[in-house]
């Protein structure tokens, strides 16, 4: 059994670490805020050059831009987006696992053994990626609390400028889609080729308002590249969102357990206490008894 002294000693371990995660859970709330904040001010707009880019798109033929072009798929690129620290549950683990099970798919598909390799963004995905032999292509750290436009603008460009000069037939991006503060889902989808987006008959109709300058070939290929750039800083926004939320319950579940540890070692503490003070009692009786013989 431990000693008094020793309980006490984790007692007060344990309640220095609670108040650890509960200072990690105020600051991780304060930040989920603006992270929440920043991804519901992002996705609008994103909606809406969809909708800008499927209006030009009907216009024009499929194979005006090579952003368009869809050809067979030997080589995949996969951006891949974690968080640089952990804390965050099983955000991650998820997120790699999800990954891992699309590479050992798309290895092997129609018979043809397809050429993978990553872009990752963010530590974690780039450690368990090489654990698990997948080629990595180039590295990105976590691009911060409140990640700007600026900073995605070369990730966009890479992997663009490689699927123009054909180092990959497709590009994939994988991050952690916000639901709510408690769901968080991995995410992956093809960002290149761009899917030509469908539009409805109401649409197609009053698509005929619209006039062009200088022509629907010069719009698209001036916003395509544009719409790349803003589904992967979305990809971010969204990953951002989710590690924050993360963070936040698992550094409460972990404030919770602490204090269940401590409200056991205390039980235990005081039925210690209770046993030694009932048995020096019984000494000193014992004691006086032999006395009194």
């Amino acid at each position: 059994m431990a000693t008094l002294r020793e309980v006490r000693r984790r007692i007060g371990s344990i309640r220095n670490i609670a108040q650890i995660t509960r200072a990690m859970e105020m600051v991780a709330a304060s930040r989920m805020k603006r992270a929440q904040d920043a991804i519901v001010a992002a996705r609008p707009y994103s909606d809406e050059l969809r909708d800008a880019l499927s209006r030009v798109a009907a216009a024009v033929d499929l194979e005006v831009d090579p952003l368009l072009a869809r050809r067979p798929v030997h080589r995949v690129g996969l951006v891949v987006i974690t968080t640089d620290r952990g804390l965050v549950g099983s955000l991650n683990a998820n997120a790699i696992r999800a990954v891992l099970r699309h590479v050992a798919e798309r290895a092997e598909q129609n018979g043809e053994r397809a050429e993978i390799s990553a872009v990752t963004v963010g530590r974690k995905g780039r450690d368990a990626l090489r654990r698990a032999g997948v080629p990595i292509a180039a590295h990105f750290p976590q691009l911060g609390d409140r990640p700007p436009f600026a900073a995605v603008t070369p990730i966009a460009r890479l992997v663009t400028q490689d699927f123009l000069a054909g180092t990959y037939d497709e590009i994939g991006i994988a991050y952690s889609t916000f639901i709510t503060t408690l769901t968080q889902r991995p995410m992956l989808r093809t960002v290149l080729p761009v899917e030509r987006p469908t539009m409805g008959d109401t649409e197609r109709e009053s698509n005929d308002e619209y006039l062009f300058e200088p022509s629907p070939e010069a719009v698209i290929r001036r916003l395509l590249p544009h719409y790349v750039a803003i589904d992967i800083y979305r990809a971010v926004l969204e990953n951002r969102a989710s590690e924050q939320s993360a963070q936040m319950v698992a550094m409460r579940n972990a404030t919770e357990n602490a204090h269940e540890l401590i409200d056991e070692l205390t039980l235990v503490y005081n039925k210690t206490r209770q046993a030694t003070i009932t048995r020096e009692m019984i000494e000193i009786a014992s004691g006086a008894e032999a006395l009194g013989a």
